[in-house]
């Protein structure tokens, strides 16, 4: 069972639920996807595979790669890609998205207004957070266990984001809770981030209410982050320098090995 199939088998046990269907959703956007290809990629462009059911037209997408290759049943070309990315994609398109099809517990058609639906909300995701935000503190009372975990976490995610902020948060209504806002993480490092944050979250000694977002270096967000907000600092990809093996007794550290 993956994240999806959970989230998928959470929304259909109580189909009246809403937050368990927006649950799922957000798993979808979440998630790195598979999508299946007509051909391999010429460059950027990518051509998706599409498949007609009931007068309407639906892309297929895999959250395993093992999955695609069952539906396939043969070598075919794919693309992996982010379910935020997709939807921004087949937004305005006319396309659905066929959502593991035949091969999972979370096999679901999802129809073009719910992508449409989807690429609208998580455009609007950083405008709500900040349009409800009255002030940003400083995070005092942070347990210290979830602070050394969540850095770990961070410090050993090279190039997921250029850095992040760690902020209390004040809403109109006068709600309390927390923040961390990363600042141009690719949409390919979400799922990741929000994983790592779940998970040090979960290992608290204490329960914390925060919300994730993401933000651009010119968000008018970030400002006053850094302003209250802890910095968590990411490294960077490391480059590593490949050399070529040397022969046999040319390396005066490793002399050969006789037979």
């Amino acid at each position: 069972m993956t994240p999806l199939d959970l989230a998928h088998d959470a929304m259909e046990a109580a189909p009246e639920n809403q937050t368990a269907r927006l649950r799922f959703y957000e798993r979808l956007a979440d998630s790195e996807l598979f999508l299946m290809l007509e051909a391999e990629p010429a460059g950027e462009v990518i051509a998706p595979k599409i498949f007609p059911v009931e007068d309407a037209r639906y892309a297929l997408v895999f959250d395993r790669i093992e999955r695609l290759a069952e539906f396939a049943n043969e070598e075919t070309p794919y693309a992996a890609i982010s379910g935020r990315s997709l939807a921004q994609m087949l937004s305005g398109q006319g396309l659905g998205l066929g959502v593991n099809l035949g091969v999972a517990p979370s096999s679901i058609l999802v129809p073009a207004a719910a992508i449409d639906w989807l690429n609208q909300a998580l455009a609007n995701e950083t405008a709500e957070v900040e349009a409800q935000l009255a002030e940003l503190t400083t995070p005092y009372g942070i347990p210290p266990d979830f602070l050394h975990t969540l850095d770990a976490k961070l410090a050993a995610m090279p190039g997921a984001a250029q850095s992040a902020y760690l902020a209390g948060t004040v809403f109109d209504d006068g709600t309390k809770g927390l923040i961390l806002g990363f600042i141009d993480a690719p949409d390919a490092a979400h799922a990741a981030l929000r994983q790592a944050v779940t998970e040090a979250v979960s290992f608290s000694a204490e329960p914390l209410a925060m919300d994730i977002t993401f933000l651009t270096a010119d968000s008018p967000l970030k400002p006053r982050l850094e302003q209250s907000g802890l910095k968590f600092d990411i490294p960077t990809h490391v480059s590593i320098q490949l050399t070529a093996p040397k022969a046999p007794g040319m390396d005066p550290a490793s002399p050969p090995k006789l037979r």
